[in-house]
């Protein structure tokens, strides 16, 4: 349903690589959970006073705080599109990220407050009065919010939306804690059993663990972590199809985010060193301009050139290659290069070790400097540890 409103609000709207289309669908789902939100807290309140249970006025307070955090989402996907300015040079996309922070540590206070008042609940039981009408309201809550999960979870995945992946997470939470509540109201219906307290118990551990999973998913970008693995592939395939121009490798990609459609990337290339520094500029120049097309990053490229013609270089490379792989795990290493100098030869190259390498940066460099040592004695050796 929300996708259809979607496509007859919103100009282009399957185009969400362009930032305004976006941040439209982004607001939109914002107001469509304002609505819902308050809809079904008016509805679980009414439902609550008349039956005199506490876990279904805590699911419409839990419902009002999701009503804020769909007004949090909207002020961000506001914020976020507004144009970089002098003192946010990179832009304001990072907002959305802060307010996925903030949703997650709202779900936490609601699981917390709720767990306090389940244990009074159970210490201190007190009669409800369930009625057809409450579990009635109660099951079409569960339905709702499974719609607003659906909906905020495809779209936020569509839109690559960190707050919208919150808010369903959010939502998906409330189903479990509404259910919980439907199925104590049920069980003291047919029994005499009043479980209304444990039930909310539950359903407060269930939100509290939801919030801890949701702020430690929103917090990674603005940590910085690992990039996405198909955004990785495409750089490299892009700066690899110039290998018919010159491109011999590429290593060091690192990727900066700074919000949704705000990344920078560096890395390097390798290209012969007998090439023309102006053609190595153009194409260098070309292949940044390819990747602002392709994967919309903007692209910082460092050029390290070798020498493929010098007979003792080849040798060393292949020394070190040999050297390298027969060493326990995934290595690698770039950059290799040697300068001949009045005072003797230096050996250049860089080595990636995984972050799980049971050597240390020490160890490794201690140990490769004493077999080069005796591959080439004398030379001088500037080796340096990569992380992958």
């Amino acid at each position: 349903m929300l996708s259809w409103i979607g496509r007859q609000l919103i100009k282009n709207a399957d185009a969400v690589e362009e930032m305004d289309v976006r941040n439209s669908w982004g607001r939109l789902s914002a107001k469509a959970g304002i609505f819902l939100n308050f809809s079904l807290a008016a509805l679980k309140l009414f439902a609550g006073l008349m039956s005199g249970s506490l876990a279904v006025v805590a699911d419409a307070v839990n419902n009002i705080s999701d009503a804020a955090s769909s007004v949090i989402s909207l002020i961000s996907f506001h914020l976020a599109a507004q144009k970089p300015d002098q003192e946010h040079p990179f832009g304001h996309a990072r907002i959305e990220y802060l307010s996925g922070l903030l949703i997650s540590v709202l779900i936490l206070m609601m699981g917390f407050d709720l767990f306090r008042e389940s244990i009074s609940r159970i210490m201190h039981p007190k009669e409800i009065n369930v009625s057809f009408l409450t579990l009635g309201i109660l099951l079409i809550s569960i339905l709702v919010k499974l719609y607003m999960y659906h909906y905020n979870h495809r779209i936020g995945q569509w839109i690559h939306s960190s707050a919208l992946e919150a808010a369903a997470a959010d939502s998906r939470s409330d189903c479990f804690s509404t259910l919980a509540v439907l199925t104590a109201s049920v069980i003291h219906i047919c029994t005499p059993l009043l479980l209304d307290g444990w039930f909310g118990l539950g359903g407060s551990v269930y939100i509290m663990f939801s919030g801890i999973q949701s702020l430690i998913e929103t917090a990674n970008p603005l940590l910085g972590h690992e990039p996405d693995a198909d955004f990785v592939d495409r750089v490299r395939e892009t700066v690899l199809g110039y290998q018919d121009r010159g491109i011999l490798g590429m290593h060091d990609l690192v990727v900066h985010d700074y919000g949704p459609g705000h990344t920078m990337i560096s890395l390097h290339v390798v290209v012969p060193s007998d090439g023309s520094l102006m053609e190595t500029h153009t194409l260098v120049d070309e292949i940044e301009h390819r990747l602002r097309e392709r994967v919309g990053a903007e692209a910082v490229i460092h050029v390290d050139p070798v020498d493929l013609e010098d007979p003792e270089t080849i040798r060393l490379y292949r020394e070190v290659s040999r050297l390298i792989e027969g060493m326990e795990g995934d290595l690698k290493f770039h950059d290799f290069r040697t300068i001949r100098r009045s005072r003797g030869l230096k050996i250049m190259f860089d080595v990636v070790l995984p972050y799980s390498y049971p050597m240390t940066d020490e160890e490794v460099l201690g140990y490769l400097t004493g077999k080069l040592g005796e591959l080439s004695p004398g030379a001088e050796l500037d080796i340096e540890i990569d992380k992958a």
